[in-house]
């Protein structure tokens, strides 16, 4: 099978290897299509330094072979149903996953395969051999909609950190890709209602239809309804005090946005503690996040908004201009089709 592999900054290339054999409580799946997210734009620009990297973690497919322990699961994917992929491994034992907080589990990445690669999802290929476990039917949809469940589950997770109930007022702060699923989640769960921020006028006049009550400009929150939670998804010392201007008293900020190179925040502990504020930050995913995030998918009710999200979709053997135009361009979310 071909797999493509970033081997150094500005360097990719399309090995052929063995297709993997399938375990008893294994899934083989046929990729049909794996979003370019942040972490390959990274390596690809050099921004992060783990090579050779057979990278791609937001990864939909059709199962072709299903482990004999599997099979017998109540609730595994025929073979021939498209499914979302969980890519990113858990090790289960560290304190964090003993606790139930597989999010932070200190092994997210890092298993070597046989030709020497870093398997960080190994979603830019045409198959994957993963746990059953991690494998979530979707039903009938666009297969570039369905390799959303990853960053749909990221963004589950970011609405329970915060508390989210239907019928809270919701304000995101950046209309990114990340801001894009947040407010589109939000309004399908029934926020009463979804206000976003944003400088870029370009991303700015987008949200006029996307579903959003309000667009405005950090320099206009003054105008808008107290929000109960307001999720922050660009770090930066203004998205936070825009944050602090946004939300009502007794609500919750959720920090779902990173930047650890960004200069650090200012977080006026008097004014938490007189509001009464609730301040938590929100990173990855755990299973529960998974089985609402597949639901979410199933369901079919998000799949025009999350259409409008593909701004490219290329094969893999196109997979250097996507990493390039993920990497050097403003996009929403760049697909790579085996």
């Amino acid at each position: 099978m071909r797999t493509a592999v970033i081997t150094a900054p500005g360097q990719v290339e399309i090995r052929e290897i063995p297709v993997p054999d399938v375990g008893d409580s294994e899934v083989l799946v046929r990729i049909a299509a794996c979003g370019i997210c942040t972490m390959e734009a990274n390596l690809y620009a050099g921004r992060m330094n783990v090579y050779p990297a057979a990278a791609g973690h937001e990864i939909s497919g059709w199962v072709e072979k299903v482990g004999a322990k599997a099979a017998d699961l109540e609730d595994m994917p025929a073979v021939g149903s498209l499914v979302t992929l969980d890519g990113l491994p858990r090790c289960g034992t560290c304190r964090a996953c003993r606790r139930g907080q597989s999010a932070i589990c200190v092994a997210l990445q890092g298993q070597v395969r046989e030709d020497g690669a870093i398997a960080m999802g190994a979603g830019l290929g045409e198959y994957i051999v993963l746990p059953a476990s991690r494998v979530w039917s979707v039903g009938d949809t666009d297969p570039a909609v369905a390799a959303m469940g990853e960053p749909l589950a990221c963004v589950v997770h970011s609405l329970r950190r915060g508390g989210f109930r239907a019928g809270d007022r919701v304000t995101v702060i950046g209309a990114g890709y990340m801001g894009r699923l947040h407010l589109a989640v939000a309004r399908h769960l029934q926020a009463r209602g979804v206000c976003v921020v944003e400088r870029d006028q370009q991303r700015l006049a987008a949200i006029a239809d996307a579903g959003a009550d309000a667009a405005v400009t950090p320099e206009d929150v003054g105008h808008l309804a107290p929000a109960d939670v307001v999720f922050v998804t660009i770090a930066s010392r203004e998205s936070i005090a825009t944050a602090l201007a946004s939300v009502a008293d007794g609500g919750t900020i959720v920090l779902f946005g990173g930047g650890p190179d960004g200069p650090p925040a200012e977080l006026p502990g008097y004014e938490v503690h007189r509001r009464q504020l609730t301040v938590t930050g929100s990173f990855s995913h755990e299973p529960d996040d998974w089985r609402a995030a597949a639901e979410l998918l199933r369901g079919g009710g998000l799949a025009e908004r999350l259409r409008t999200l593909v701004t490219a979709r290329y094969a893999l053997d196109e997979v250097e201009k996507a990493l390039q135009q993920t990497a050097g361009t403003p996009v929403y979310r760049v697909v790579v089709t085996p």
